[in-house]
């Protein structure tokens, strides 16, 4: 994953888009194009509509440099937002098209299948925009298979404050299931870009 830009980073390069540098799209992807690939590829299950998915959110970000906000978040977490609500966007037309031809089973298993998707989006969505310390202390417990004392251990913290970084950690990815992903994006996302 990237690593967290600081804010003066995000307002450059918001500034460097809306002046059209082609140079700062560039820095951008190669900073978020694994990211956008990544998480439209968990929705979508298709490296092509992935592929499609990266295009589109690039794309929107070099015509609408200004619909980036720093007072809502980080330019990481906007970006994974834009790809959360594009991804879940594109396989509710996939998915509507299937149904509509026959081939996709009933209309609440077409539900269902979004609504699994939408939440994996908002969970891939809630950990690339938590903040690094958080994220670092599950990605060390979750994929690496640390416990809580080899956590501490890897990032130089005291067992109490690792306990204190996964227990929050968890009870923000918990909020995936509470919250639906199209209902907390800002006006633009989760359609067509």
């Amino acid at each position: 994953m990237a690593k967290d830009a600081p804010p003066r980073w995000d307002r450059r390069m918001q500034q460097r888009l809306a002046r059209g540098e082609a140079a700062a799209l560039g820095e951008l992807y190669d900073r978020f194009a694994a990211l956008v690939h990544s998480q439209a590829h968990r929705v979508l299950e298709d490296d092509a509509a992935a592929d499609q998915v990266t295009r589109e959110v690039f794309g929107y970000i070099w015509e609408n440099p200004d619909a980036y906000d720093p007072k809502q978040g980080s330019m990481r977490s906007w970006v994974a937002r834009l790809t959360n609500g594009q991804a879940v966007h594109r396989l509710r037309q996939h998915e509507a098209a299937a149904l509509a031809d026959g081939g996709g089973g009933t209309a609440e298993e077409l539900e269902q299948r979004v609504r699994r998707a939408a939440v994996a989006a908002r969970a891939d969505y809630i950990v690339t925009s938590m903040p690094a310390p958080l994220r670092a202390a599950l990605e060390l417990a979750y994929f690496q298979r640390r416990d809580y004392r080899q956590t501490a251990a890897d990032l130089g913290v005291t067992e109490d404050e690792a306990r204190r970084r996964l227990r929050l950690g968890l009870q923000l990815l918990s909020t995936a299931h509470t919250r639906p992903l199209e209902g907390s994006s800002p006006p633009g996302y989760g359609r067509s870009l």
